[in-house]
């Protein structure tokens, strides 16, 4: 996930909020002892209030003591499937929003196993590639999402139903506990400019990281009610917000995907404090009928990322009393690196913020945003080449381009690596291109974002046609392949694609020559 917004210094609309002294850093956090682990947190919040509700969502509500037992029967069961083949230490999670996806990560933390959440938007290839990429023993699935099982028999994978899992009892597990705060907790797969994902690995400490920043950013506190719309398979949908909130013994309310009715009616019945949203997201709320007459106030702010988010949209929810609070980061970083607090979000709409509690950050070459933290990622999953690439000196590129104003805020001004964010997504065009080369007929290809005013920007397939192309069913080569939201929507046919003196791709020749046109 990346999340970023423009370095325009256009200024918002001012509205009044209540005012709240005026800080010129982040708010302060205490990092948690270094032997702390996911599991001990969590235990040590259930023993605090056991009977408050910890889990809304679509079967029913779990409150703390519930959901600290369900997690801890996964533990078990997941680590009777690690010990048929020792090698492999990986759960996937297949599924929609659920409190079972937080039992997951909460059972293999517990069992010292990680969880690997698998993007149900995906196309089944993917889904196949990415449970042989990381070696899953075992996959957590449901809400209509199943993998194929002549993949589950060949890889000796495990399927677990959320349905049964529902069944388990709620009673507590004896046992020691095996994780540990160096032992990786979650890989999130992330699209990068070099065809398949990256499998980036976050261990439990750079989990607990994060949320020590989180906690601190959002202010949050056991009397905070989150609501998560945004899909968990991705690390802001998991770790802005949900996480961090669950180990501060807030209660979640969870919406299996994102339904702006089932927005509006959570506002009414159940007065959420705080939600975090991306432009695509933002922009249907505002369309939609019930946004005038919708009451906003429980919200204190809005979490805001994954993409550039334009300024009327801010001024949009900020204008209705919500302030908008941008974070900066990537499936790499947790993703909290550099976040706007609630002030800075009153007082710089478009910038991303300074620093979180816990991290740095510095420009390096090229003005490129590095960053260095507890957060951070030990490394790309049985890549080290890529792991090795993405550090300099120990801090992490994230391949983005930015600067810092006078006032010490930053801001994001341009990507040093081509990709596609389309409605939260981020799209490898070389991933598109890799499956878009097997067309029939294709001599040469590129894929470039094109602006959309829905999604923020689409693929757009760039073809130098030979022998049997057909432009009418190039794009049939996508199906059963790559996601729907990775596939171009519309092809442009050129004679030859520009290079640079070096014979590299020219993108913004082909921006040039290409968006002009269509």
């Amino acid at each position: 996930m990346k999340a970023h917004n423009g370095g325009t210094m256009k200024t918002a609309k001012i509205i009044a909020f209540p005012q709240r002294p005026k800080r010129q850093s982040q708010p302060r956090a205490e990092a948690l002892p270094a032997e702390a682990t996911l599991w001990s947190v969590f235990a040590e919040r259930c023993e605090r209030n056991p009977r408050k509700r910890a889990v809304r969502d679509a079967d029913g509500s779990m409150t703390y003591a519930e959901l600290l037992a369900l997690s801890a029967q996964l533990s078990r069961i997941f680590l009777r499937e690690a010990e048929r083949n020792p090698a492999r230490r990986m759960i996937g999670m297949l599924g929609q929003n659920s409190a079972i996806h937080l039992a997951t990560l909460l059972g293999c933390a517990r069992a010292g196993l990680a969880m690997v959440p698998i993007n149900w938007r995906l196309a089944e290839e993917e889904w196949c590639w990415q449970a042989r990429a990381s070696g899953l023993c075992a996959v957590v699935e449901g809400f209509g999402h199943r993998m194929p099982q002549d993949v589950m028999a060949a890889e000796a994978i495990t399927a677990i139903g959320q349905s049964t899992i529902r069944l388990l009892p709620r009673e507590p597990v004896v046992g020691t506990e095996l994780g540990r705060a160096a032992l990786p907790a979650l890989v999130g797969y992330t699209s990068g400019t070099t065809g398949r994902p990256k499998g980036a690995i976050l261990t439990q400490a750079a989990l607990l990281a994060n949320a020590t920043n989180a906690q601190a950013l959002f202010e949050i506190t056991p009397d905070d009610r989150v609501l998560t719309i945004l899909p968990m398979f991705h690390v802001g949908g998991l770790n802005i917000q949900t996480l961090p909130a669950l180990l501060a013994g807030a209660e979640i309310i969870l919406q299996q995907k994102f339904d702006a009715d089932e927005f509006f009616d959570a506002l009414a019945q159940h007065r959420p404090t705080l939600t975090l949203l991306v432009p695509a997201v933002m922009a249907a709320l505002i369309a939609h009928p019930r946004w005038k007459s919708a009451d906003l106030s429980c919200l204190r702010a809005a979490g805001a990322g994954s993409s550039i988010v334009p300024l009327p949209l801010i001024e949009a929810f900020q204008s209705r009393g919500v302030p908008i609070q941008q974070v900066y980061g990537s499936t790499e970083t947790a993703p909290i690196t550099i976040a706007q607090s609630r002030e800075e979000a009153l007082a710089a709409p478009g910038s991303i913020g300074r620093p979180a509690a816990l991290s740095e950050a510095r420009l390096g070459p090229l003005g490129e945003i590095q960053v260095k933290g507890p957060n951070i990622m030990q490394g790309y999953l049985n890549n080290p080449q890529a792991t090795a690439e993405a550090f300099a000196d120990g801090w992490f590129r994230t391949g983005d381009i930015g600067r810092v104003d006078a006032d010490g805020r930053w801001w994001f001004t341009d990507r040093l690596h081509h990709i596609i964010i389309s409605g939260g997504e981020n799209i490898s065009p070389a991933e598109v291109e890799r499956v878009l080369a097997t067309a029939p007929g294709v001599l040469e290809c590129a894929v470039i974002g094109k602006p959309d005013a829905k999604w923020g920007e689409v693929p757009l397939a760039v073809v130098v046609p030979g022998e049997g192309f057909d432009l009418h069913h190039v794009l049939d080569v996508f199906e059963g392949q790559l996601a729907r939201f990775k596939r171009p929507r519309e092809v442009a046919v050129v004679a030859a694609l520009p290079r640079n003196a070096l014979g590299k791709l020219d993108l913004p020749a082909l921006r040039a020559l290409v968006l002009r046109e269509t």
